[in-house]
């Protein structure tokens, strides 16, 4: 008998209670307050739309020292039927250690049989299979501290959307951009449009996190690199990830048809030494009106 999309739900909300006992203490398990009762809601009236996928992560200790991994995990709507999207990080772990954990983990999670529970399982796994990564990391670490001279290159990216409304998408780009410490802006409305700069693994983690699972009509339209041999926070052109809004025009009454000043915006942009990708973003040079 074929398995239902209610059924897949229920489940899901099961594991997740299971979760919270496991890790009561705040902070441990970050899950959206509006996440469960959604869910709970299209459950009991199932004719309305699905509810959002369940998105939430679950930091877990490892080790003597309970060094944090962070599971970032994503449920789509027939999981446990189908697998789970599952992302291991940690501040402890480079890129490669990062890697080469979250391929170990996607080819154990990929052997479990459809139907079983197996965000559970990734917990256990990670917190029984992480420590060679993170004591491997330390070694780089300090083999990379005996250098004379340590290159950081700062990543700016600048991503392109035809338009940018939803309150809980604008929540996700704030929190993903506080969280991996990037610097930049968030231009809501129409068109919208992102800046991130920092360490480059962090600006491609945002871009991923942000795009998945399926954002339409967006796109990064162009990418700067500035090498240097001290800190990446002196070359960075912003000093907080910035909400930028400006004077909108358009039918005020709709909410999803007002369209932002370009003018204001290349003003914005000329500010902070970026006037040159006005073109870039919307293909027309940026001229300000005459005052």
């Amino acid at each position: 008998m074929a398995v239902t999309v209610q059924e897949c739900l229920e489940l899901q909300l099961l594991e997740v209670e299971m979760l919270l006992s496991m890790f009561p203490k705040k902070g441990e398990i970050n899950l959206d307050e509006e996440a469960v009762p959604s869910v709970q809601r299209y459950l009991r009236n199932t004719d309305g739309a699905l509810p959002p996928q369940l998105e939430y992560s679950v930091a877990i200790g490892v080790g003597e020292a309970k060094v944090k991994v962070e599971l970032q995990v994503l449920l789509p709507h027939m999981y446990p039927q189908v697998a789970p999207q599952l992302f291991a990080r940690s501040d402890a772990l480079h890129r490669q250690q990062q890697l080469q954990l979250n391929t170990r983990l996607t080819s154990h999670i990929s052997s479990l049989d459809s139907g079983e529970l197996r965000v559970y399982e990734a917990v256990q796994w990670v917190k029984e299979n992480s420590l060679p990564y993170l004591e491997n990391s330390k070694i780089s670490s300090e083999s990379a501290s005996k250098e004379v001279v340590v290159k950081e290159t700062l990543h700016r990216m600048w991503i392109y959307s035809h338009h940018i409304y939803r309150q809980e998408l604008r929540k996700k780009i704030f929190d993903c951009a506080r969280k991996l410490n990037l610097t930049g802006f968030c231009l809501t409305g129409k068109p919208g449009v992102i800046c991130v700069e920092g360490l480059r693994e962090n600006c491609e983690e945002f871009w991923r996190a942000i795009r998945y699972p399926n954002w339409k009509h967006i796109s990064c339209k162009h990418v700067e690199n500035v090498e240097t041999e001290g800190g990446i926070d002196n070359l960075r052109l912003f000093h907080a990830f910035e909400d930028l809004q400006f004077q909108a025009h358009g039918d005020y009454g709709l909410r999803n048809d007002y369209h932002m000043d370009l003018g204001q915006f290349l003003e914005f942009l000329k500010q902070h030494q970026s006037g040159h990708i006005f073109q870039i973003l919307f293909g027309v040079e940026g001229k300000l009106a005459d005052k």
